[in-house]
């Protein structure tokens, strides 16, 4: 990767953001701009810093993770947002993802798991912890999702290949040769028919239709 990732971090214990970056530190293409300690602090730092990724942990004072990865992404700041929490409920999953992060990563994982994440998320890919998909998975066999395909478009099929493979919009619209008005028109009604919230979840249910493989 040539780029560097500028990356926000977001926690309230002072321990695991100095952690985190001494971690970050031992990556040359990751640079942390930042830290702050709760969700106020996030969404200023979002604005004056404009990070590429912002690792943001979700139960904070002040303002939750969850209500600042909201407005932050709300505010079209261009950061994209990594979860990263000690907790897996469904009440902090859902919320989280339907809120615009990208990922979910749990504090248990993997050092390496954690920088492989940065960098995909920062491509615009999505990233979940494999109890954290195992949830979205189920939900979205849940008989309350659609699973009517026909109900797509040819167009609206293709563009949810496309977010499978975590290309973002400018990237759909120039694959396709559309703009990226359209495209943005496409996501919001196939996410709409299929009853999702999400772009990962858009990807995880491309998944399970076959549409999509893991090795795309």
């Amino acid at each position: 990767m040539t780029n560097t990732i500028r990356v926000l971090v977001v926690d309230d214990h002072a321990i695991v953001r100095k952690g985190v970056v001494a971690l970050m530190a031992t990556e040359p293409s990751i640079q942390v701009v930042g830290e702050a300690s709760n969700g106020v602090d996030a969404l200023a730092k979002a604005e004056a810093l404009r990070p590429d990724v912002i690792l943001m942990d979700l139960v904070m004072p002040e303002l939750d993770g969850i209500e600042a990865i909201r407005q932050i992404t709300s505010a079209q700041l261009g950061a994209r947002i990594l979860v990263l929490t000690s907790f897996a409920a469904d009440d902090k999953v859902f919320p989280a993802l339907k809120a615009g992060a990208l990922g979910y990563l749990l504090k248990d994982s993997n050092p390496d798991d954690l920088i492989e994440a940065i960098r995909q998320v920062y491509r615009g890919e999505s990233w979940l912890h494999p109890a954290v998909a195992r949830k979205v998975l189920s939900e979205l066999a849940h008989p309350g999702h659609s699973d009517n395909l026909e109900a797509l478009t040819e167009r609206e099929v293709e563009v949810l290949r496309l977010v499978a493979e975590g290309l973002s919009n400018r990237e759909i619209a120039e694959r396709l040769v559309l703009s990226a008005a359209t495209v943005r028109t496409h996501v919001s009604s196939l996410l709409s028919k299929l009853h999702l919230a999400s772009r990962t979840q858009a990807a995880l249910y491309a998944l399970r239709e076959g549409l999509a493989s893991l090795n795309e």
